[in-house]
Order: C-alpha cells, then structure tokens, then sequence
C-alpha cells in the first residue's frame, strides 16, 4: 500500500525592507525614535515578529509609509519588501488602533477651566479676546462613490468629502468632522456641529474665528463684509492674521501626509476615519516636537464667501446681531 505523507506547506515571506533611522523623517514623516513612541503608544507590543509576521514597529512603518505616500499599495509593498495583501490588512489594523485612542489627543475646551486655558493661550499669542480657537473646513478628494450622485462633486467639480476642523492657539486640532460630502456648504456644517453646542453654552464669553462663509454670532466670529472705515479694516486684517492658523494647520497635515492632498484610494466609508488618524498625528507630532520641513506652508483653498440663506427664526436673528455687536466693540478697541 502506498504511503501518503501530509505535507504542510512552507510559508514564505519576502525580504523585509528596514528603513535606517537617517531615512525615517522622509519617509514616514517623523524621527526614528518618534516612530518607537507611536507604535508603543498605539499598537500591541506582544508582537514581536516569530515566524516571519511582522513586528509592531514595523507595522507602524507601514501604515506612516502609506500615508506619506499618495495610496497606492504596490509602491509601499515594494518600499517595504511585503505583499499588497500585507499592506492592505496592516494599514485597516493600525488605523482602527490610532483611531480607538483619538479622544485621548483631539480635545475640544468643554470645561470652564479648559476654556479659561484656551483664552489664555490665544491671548498669548494674538489680540482678539474671547477666542479660543479658529475654525474653518477643508476638501478632501475622493474617488467618486458609485452608490451615490453628485453630492460628493464640490464647487470645483471635484468628488471630495468637506471636513470641517477646529484648532487652537499652539496648531493642535481640537475638533474633526470629516462626515459630509463635498457640495455642502461649511455654514451648514457648522450650524448642526455639536462644536457649536459647546461654545453657544458660554454665550459669547468664548469664540472662534471663522471666515466670512460663515454667519456671525457671539460666539463664532467672522470679518467686516465691506469696512466702513479703518478701524474695521484694522480689525479684518488682525483677523485673517489671526484665523490664518487653521488654514496653516491645514497645509502641515497635508504636507505631512500626502494621502490627504490626492485622490484618496480607499473605501468612501474609510475616509473619515483615515482624516482622523491624521489628525490625531498631527497632534502627536505637536506633542513630541516633531516639526516637518514644510509646515509654515498654508493651505491655498478659495474660501466661500456666501453665507447660504437658512429660514432664521428669532433667537438666530437676534444672536447675529449680537454677534455684529460684539465685533463692532472689538473693532472699536484694537489699537491701529
């Protein structure tokens, strides 16, 4: 009788790729030694690569490679000397863990005792009181989604998602809202923004700064549509001095993470979740100190000017008033 011998495949792996710590900055977009912190910070430490798997600091490596990279999968399998398969399965596992721990580094002021803190910090910094932060939305390209129509087309004809941030005084994000298709309009965004919620609590003893897509209220603050005079163009231009942060803060993240500033190749379902992992790496990378080459570059986004009309009821009417009041007062007490 012939004898059969159940043979168990061998498994083999390709020739991993190490990435010297002189290399790491270009990249992955951060020092060596950042990149330990983050992989001990985020990932699983347990694994320790056996059998030809991969280690936590090189999945990390992974997923930074990708992000630094426009998205396509092949290019960082082959930086990285591992299938695409590889790359696809690593970067959804880092993502669900820098994503489960985003709370803990993008903080909106909800406190009085935080919001005190963030008044300080701005007015350590700039001149117009009461803000705490500026806030402002930015568009993400997308490969067009085929389950939906146009409302993923924006103003420029492009399929993208509108992601609306907030920030404050030392370039940090406090706030990501990265659910909204591309043809809505930042003033709707904000207007059911729970960010909204928080700040209307104080009743204008907090603000942001937003531009002039915006509506006015005390507690959002945006420029003089047409200046009757030079303490009003005196306020606008210490105003876009100021509000300029969270367009700065936009072209960092973008910078530092290329994936945002092209067509996005990944599920339209995935991308709010991709926005947040940058964001909350944008936030460590502030904590660490961990400065990328280009990040005084801005971002060049035309901004929308028209405040879309909404049927205002009388408490809305009443805080634009407020909102130009208070303003007028600034205006009146910045010194030219």
């Amino acid at each position: 009788m012939a004898a059969f011998m159940n043979l168990r495949g061998v498994k083999r792996y390709r020739d991993r790729r190490d990435i010297s710590p002189d290399l790491s900055k270009g990249l992955l977009r951060f020092e060596s030694e950042n990149v330990d912190f983050l992989t001990s910070h985020f990932l699983d430490q347990n694994t320790d690569g056996r059998g030809g798997g991969l280690t936590a600091r090189k999945k990390m490596e992974i997923f930074l490679r990708y992000v630094s990279e426009p998205g396509f999968q092949s290019g960082v399998a082959n930086d990285m000397g591992v299938e695409r398969s590889t790359v696809s399965r690593t970067f959804s596992s880092v993502l669900d863990k820098i994503v489960s721990k985003s709370e803990d580094w993008i903080k909106f002021p909800s406190t009085i005792e935080d919001m005190d803190q963030a008044k300080a910090d701005w007015a350590s910094k700039f001149r117009i009181p009461t803000v705490i932060g500026a806030i402002d939305c930015t568009h993400v390209h997308i490969m067009k989604p085929s389950e939906f129509g146009d409302e993923y087309v924006n103003r420029k004809g492009k399929t993208t998602i509108n992601i609306q941030m907030t920030c404050d005084a030392n370039e940090k994000i406090t706030s990501v809202d990265a659910q909204w298709p591309g043809s809505v309009h930042d003033g709707r965004i904000w207007r059911v923004s729970g960010i909204q919620d928080v700040v209307r609590r104080y009743d204008g003893d907090v603000c942001l700064l937003g531009d002039s897509g915006y509506g006015i209220t005390p507690w959002l603050l945006t420029p003089f549509d047409e200046p009757r005079n030079a303490r009003e163009r005196n306020y606008n231009l210490t105003h876009a001095q100021e509000r300029v942060i969270i367009e700065r803060v936009f072209g960092q993240m973008k910078r530092r993470f290329p994936i945002l500033s092209s067509q996005v190749r990944i599920a339209v379902k995935n991308v709010p979740n991709l926005v947040i992992s940058c964001a909350v790496l944008h936030n460590v990378a502030k904590h660490l100190n961990d400065a990328w080459e280009l990040e005084d570059e801005i971002e060049n986004d035309v901004a929308e000017e028209n405040v879309p009309v909404y049927n205002l009821d009388r408490n809305e009417i009443r805080n634009r008033r407020r909102g130009q009041q208070k303003r007028l007062e600034i205006s009146n007490n910045l010194i030219i």
